[in-house]
């Protein structure tokens, strides 16, 4: 019940207002490239954005090396979570990630990805890996007052998260351009998505507020929702993942985002399912949730037309996911 008490309170403070997203400065960069055709093996590398301010925030970050892989991506080994939310969430590795090889050839958009309560980016590694198999950096914070190993843990940070993604991004921007750094110009650093599971949901939504950077193209909320000033300034497309049974974030208020949202979206069902365990590779729904985010992904960032036009047929399996959309010409 401790969870259940954690986000109901977390979603009456979230409601109140949220401070208002920091856009990074938009820069003219090189043409992009289409879609890979094959998945890559992964790399991983971690650094500290502002190590000595006030809120340190460790990264890690998987991104696709060489060689591209000829076939699906390699399952690794499986590590459970612990703490109170990760018990009902992802669990396990995805593609093994190797760390700190070198950078595929070319540039690659950039996921920031944002865990939930009492978590860490590695435990939904069965994800993130797999995108950046996909061809997707994959940067993944660990805010300072909600990670699992916070000594200071409080929900109310949340409302300081999307900023920090926002810092994130900046961070990125530089890096890119930084000589002698391993991601320098492996970044496309006009094509970002935002995603999150849970309080990362809500961190999410929070990040598309009025005013925010065009960088930003796309969001995918998983078993989250919006913040006070949420789905504001430039149209973005979102996806919406959840459970029907979901018993920490209801159903409803994923269902609420999703009708809040403005421009292109989209709601992935799992009826009868909770709070995570469709992130768990062999879980029901698996399958479904990976294809349709990375279908999502390759649509939005790297403007892939058939990516979209799948991504109905690769969401929807009978009795295990529903997908409902609003101004997404998705194939029927």
């Amino acid at each position: 019940m401790r969870v259940q008490r954690l986000v109901a309170a977390l979603l009456v403070a979230l409601v109140a207002g949220c401070g208002p997203a920091v856009a990074a400065t938009d820069d003219r960069v090189p043409p992009f490239r289409p879609a890979p055709p094959r998945p890559y093996a992964v790399g991983v590398r971690h650094f500290v954005v502002d190590p000595d301010g006030s809120r340190p925030l460790p990264v890690t970050v998987w991104y696709p090396a060489e060689p591209a892989a000829p076939a699906e991506p390699a399952i690794g080994p499986t590590a459970g979570p612990t703490g109170a939310e990760a018990a009902s969430g992802p669990t396990g590795s995805g593609t093994t990630a190797r760390p700190d090889v070198p950078v595929a050839a070319g540039r690659f958009p950039v996921v920031v990805y944002s865990h939930g309560l009492h978590s860490l980016p590695d435990l939904h590694a069965p994800l993130t890996t797999r995108w950046a198999a996909a061809g997707f950096v994959v940067a993944a914070p660990t805010y300072p007052r909600t990670n699992l190993r916070a000594r200071d843990f409080t929900r109310a940070d949340v409302r300081n998260q999307p900023a920090d993604g926002w810092r994130l991004i900046r961070h990125l921007v530089r890096l890119d351009a930084r000589p002698g750094d391993p991601l320098a110009g492996h970044l496309a650093v006009d094509r970002f998505a935002a995603a999150g599971h849970s309080a990362g949901g809500f961190t999410t939504a929070g990040m598309f507020t009025s005013g925010h950077s065009r960088r930003l193209r796309a969001g995918i909320v998983i078993a989250g929702g919006g913040l006070a000033g949420s789905f504001a300034g430039p149209v973005a497309p979102v996806l919406f993942v959840h459970g029907g049974a979901d018993p920490i974030v209801p159903e409803s208020v994923g269902r609420a985002a999703y009708v809040r949202s403005v421009g292109p979206a989209a709601f992935l069902g799992l009826p009868g399912q909770g709070h995570g365990e469709y992130l768990t590779p062999g879980r029901p729904g698996f399958a479904q949730v990976l294809a349709a985010t990375t279908d999502f992904l390759r649509w939005t960032l790297y403007d892939d037309r058939r990516a979209r036009d799948r991504l109905r047929a690769d969401a929807v399996l009978p009795g295990v996911t529903t997908l409902t959309t609003r101004a997404l010409p998705v194939g029927r």
